[in-house]
């Protein structure tokens, strides 16, 4: 989702910075275009962190069977293991 901000983000910036040579008196248009651009590229990262850690969530489990010697039964034990996002 965050991944079209950035995108538009720096398209805007983009074309504050390098197509417009306007001036709004004291409102430096182009350095609002870097932060516009550092702000879409900002965006994109974090979006791609945030996709990346959620893809790894969830949990793991382990499951081992064995028979007890004393009194011959048969053990199961399941270990889980959750995984905060």
């Amino acid at each position: 989702m965050y991944i079209g901000l950035g995108i538009f983000l720096i398209v805007v910036g983009a074309i504050l910075t390098f197509a417009l040579h306007a001036s709004l008196g004291s409102v430096d248009l182009n350095a609002i275009g870097w932060i516009c651009m550092a702000a879409g590229v900002l965006a994109i990262v974090l979006s791609l962190v945030v996709t990346r850690r959620a893809v790894g969530g969830g949990y793991s489990s382990r499951r081992v069977s064995h028979t007890d010697p004393a009194t011959g039964t048969r053990v199961d034990e399941v270990d889980v293991d959750h995984r905060d996002l």
